[in-house]
Parts: structure tokens; sequence; C-alpha cells
């Protein structure tokens, strides 16, 4: 599960979304329709922020990604890897989006505790 946030005209808003990753592109790609709230503020502001993380409740196994990056509207490619992911979605109307990071930040406390590593593309 990916935890998406945005904003728009001062309003910020979260939500849950499934996901898959598309390595070759770099993309976070998840589904939400245009009546969500979520998606309304991606359209007038495509800046957003996500985060996943692994769930445990072992303290070294903890490893967690947040980013923040650029929402769109996804391509045919994407519908492509999406539904690879989640076979099931396509008996279903899909609105896909795919977050391009443009900063990443990994905790991963199996490296050491609260061990960060960080990539930016800023």
């Amino acid at each position: 599960m990916l935890t998406l946030a945005t904003s728009s005209e001062g309003a910020p808003y979260c939500c849950n979304a499934f996901y898959c990753y598309d390595a070759e592109r770099n993309l976070l790609i998840f589904t939400s329709d245009m009546a969500t709230r979520h998606a309304q503020q991606m359209a007038r502001n495509p800046c957003v922020a996500a985060s996943v993380v692994l769930e445990t409740k072992v303290v070294g196994r903890v490893e967690g990604l947040q980013l923040c990056g650029k929402a769109a509207r996804a391509d045919e490619a994407a519908r492509r890897a999406y539904l690879r992911r989640f076979p099931y979605a396509a008996l279903a109307e899909l609105t896909l989006w795919a977050i391009a990071p443009d900063f990443m930040k990994f905790t991963d406390n199996t490296l050491g505790f609260g061990k960060k590593l960080i990539w930016n593309n800023r």
C-alpha cells in the first residue's frame, strides 16, 4: 500500500492506494477515480508526497520509503504494468495515475538503526 498526500488551495489530504512500481521508468502507478478528493487535488496541483512502509513489529527490520514528486495521468505502458501486478483490475474502469519521484528517502534498519539512503533528482 502507498500512502499518498495531496494538497490544493492550502487544503492537505491523504489516502491509501494499491500501487505497482515501473522500475524502468521510475514510476509508482495507482488508480484513483476523478471523483475522489485526492484526484481532484492532483489535477489542480500535481506536486505530491507519498510513503510506503514494510509492515513489521521488529524494529531491526523496519524499511520505509518517503518520496516527493509529480503526479500525472498514466499512459498505456503504465496501464499494462498495473494490470500485470493486479490482473483482476482489468474488469474495472480504471483512472490510472503515475508519480514521477524527484526525491526519495529510504529508511532501512536492516543496514543499521535509522540508516537512510537518499536519492535526489532535483
